[in-house]
């Protein structure tokens, strides 16, 4: 009897799941629709366009889609797309390799009679501030003794950063021009150095409206010339400076606003990273009293250099991906974007464009999960360019099949947290979007991405309406 009893229990806990579970799975369902109606609803999204896509983590299947197929601007959401490209096909333990090497003979004075030469492979981190490892003045004082011990007293010739591998520093088309002479819109180089980006002080006047002076500029790039037109803003008006410029620039327009309260360090592209390079390191070698004969010099100078005799002094090899990929989506830099996304496109066939990376991320997800091309229509790694077009049903199935994947450990890690929700995020001009996964408090699990564009009204306002909605999830 208590057999029968207890297998009745069984059967009816069975029944008993399957039928709560797609009620509960629709009580979900309904809810997320009030809430993405009510938020369509705004007036700021009169002219705007939104696309939610929600599924389930465990099954991916469809908990609710709205404007799923519609292709969106996406912002640095991208950065997810690109992050899984890299992850799954270069390994998360993927580095990027430096390499120092003198060419030419040295005499029985100590003297080169050649150059010492710095060649890239496109390492995003060289010279950056966020590992131990990669910041600059550990790398140049490694650099350096590495020369002197090998008994280089002085070098006739000159100091070369090759960066010939992606044909120097490029931006990825669609970038704009309000973009590309800040920081977060450096360009590309095979040989990046300092994030390719350097810092300017301000000191502002007493008097809102006249100009506010640069108090300590570019001393490790004198050969830049700086022509500052910034003003000072009022008490709270922060940070509203902008530097006009592109690739090979020497000349730098610093435009805008600075608070009068304001204390902080403007971060400005470098025009020309390889060159940076090849400058500190000849400064660091002339403090040593090792003097060139020629001034630093880029790839450019290559094609003149012998290279019959080298000799190999260093090869540096970059963080693994995993902890790149975790910077790249925490402090969302544009530059690790593109760093990845050439190196998808050099390892699989030896190409360094962006339009090349584009293509091969397009093809990859088209291969693992038959994305089309006009779903996932990408103009760069990072998500700058205005240009981009990704459908949120393509986002969601990529973020879902990440999740089944060795290294989504490393992958859920570099999320940043918003809302009390693990999720990327992306702001430019106009579009707002997030992606990311979350486990609500019954144990659901959902992967989503919103995406909205042209939307009216300021982007913090947008931003808490679209909290609002994801709250749907919890």
């Amino acid at each position: 009897m208590k057999q029968i009893l207890l297998t009745t229990t069984v059967i009816c806990a069975y029944v008993l799941t399957i039928i709560t579970t797609p009620l509960f799975a629709q009580d979900t369902r309904s809810k997320i629709q009030d809430a993405f109606t009510q938020f369509q609803q705004q007036e700021s999204l009169k002219n705007g366009l939104s696309s939610l896509t929600v599924l389930n983590a465990k099954t991916g299947q469809t908990i609710f889609a709205a404007n799923e197929n519609v292709g969106l601007a996406t912002a640095s959401t991208m950065k997810v797309i690109t992050s899984a490209t890299a992850l799954d096909f270069l390994g998360k333990n993927y580095q990027f390799k430096t390499t120092l090497y003198y060419t030419g003979d040295i005499d029985e004075n100590g003297t080169l009679n050649g150059n010492i030469i710095v060649s890239g492979s496109g390492d995003p981190t060289l010279g950056s501030t966020r590992y131990a490892e990669t910041q600059a003045s550990t790398l140049l004082n490694k650099w350096v003794s590495l020369v002197q011990n090998a008994g280089i007293k002085s070098i006739h010739g000159s100091v070369i950063a090759d960066d010939r591998l992606y044909n120097g520093n490029q931006l990825p088309g669609g970038w704009i021009w309000t973009d590309m002479g800040n920081y977060y819109g450096a360009g590309i180089s095979s040989l990046n150095w300092c994030e390719n980006s350097f810092g300017i002080n301000f000191q502002p006047s007493n008097k809102v409206g006249t100009k506010a002076e640069i108090i300590q500029d570019t001393t490790r790039a004198p050969y830049l010339n700086i022509i500052n037109e910034t003003t000072t803003g009022k008490v709270g008006s922060g940070d509203n400076v902008y530097a006009y410029a592109a690739p090979y620039s020497t000349k730098i327009f610093v435009r805008g606003t600075y608070g009068q309260d304001l204390k902080k360090t403007i971060e400005l592209a470098s025009p020309d990273p390889a060159y940076d390079l090849a400058f500190q390191l000849n400064a660091g070698l002339h403090k040593q009293g090792i003097f060139t004969s020629e001034a630093p010099a880029t790839g450019i100078k290559m094609d003149s250099i012998d290279l019959t005799k080298k000799q190999t002094l260093d090869i540096h090899l970059s963080p693994t991906l995993d902890k790149i990929v975790y910077w790249f989506n925490q402090k969302s830099i544009n530059l690790y974007g593109e760093a990845l996304l050439k190196a998808i496109a050099y390892t699989t066939a030896g190409k360094t464009g962006t339009d090349d990376g584009a293509y091969y991320i397009q093809k990859y997800w088209n291969a693992k999960l038959g994305i089309k091309s006009s779903e996932l229509n990408s103009m760069d790694g990072s998500g700058l360019s205005p240009q981009n077009r990704v459908t949120t049903l393509a986002m969601t199935k990529i973020m879902q099949y990440a999740q089944k994947q060795s290294w989504y450990p490393v992958f859920y890690e570099s999320l940043p947290t918003y809302n009390n929700m693990k999720m990327k995020s992306g702001t430019i001009g106009g579009a707002l979007g997030y992606t990311g996964v979350h486990t609500n408090k019954e144990g659901q699990s959902f992967t989503y991405t919103l995406l909205v564009n042209n939307y009216a009204g300021s982007a913090s306002s947008m931003r808490q309406q679209m909290f609002k909605l994801l709250d749907a999830l919890k």
